[in-house]
């Protein structure tokens, strides 16, 4: 499955979230959410996550960068299970790094969901749409698309 859309739920002021409907199927056996780049949160079917980090753990641990992401990506990573409403409680460590209160935005972003506050989402949004046209042009050139 790939996760798809932008969808705008409210975290509740115990920190869940209600994932969105087209999402619950593929995370209902469970979820990790870790932190990813720009300050947001990626959410992950917990064997898909499993498999990330099996070929990330194959990387050559000798290497600063290999060992600095691992270390950032495993300390942020918590394994949620939805509950029978849909709800899942992102952590206060979590939802402090992505600067979350109660607007939130949650996309599609292929093998992964990703969780942004929503006036953090806009900002970055309108910025990377320049470089989303010039990327569609080069993507389609190679890739026959």
């Amino acid at each position: 499955m790939f996760f798809m859309g932008t969808y705008t739920p409210k975290l509740d002021e115990k920190g869940r979230l209600i994932l969105p409907a087209k999402f619950r199927d593929a995370l209902e056996g469970g979820l990790v959410v870790t932190r990813t780049q720009e300050r947001a949160l990626a959410v992950y079917p917990k064997a898909a996550f499993e498999a990330k980090m099996s070929a990330l753990m194959s990387a050559p641990s000798t290497v600063k960068q290999v060992r600095d992401y691992q270390r950032m990506l495993m300390a942020g990573a918590s394994d949620e299970v939805p509950d029978r409403q849909g709800r899942v409680t992102i952590p206060p460590n979590l939802r402090q790094y992505a600067g979350l209160d109660r607007d939130v935005v949650v996309i599609g972003a292929g093998e992964r969901a990703e969780i942004w506050d929503a006036e953090a989402w806009q900002k970055y949004s309108e910025a990377s749409e320049e470089g989303f046209s010039e990327m569609d042009d080069e993507f389609t050139a190679l890739s026959g698309w």
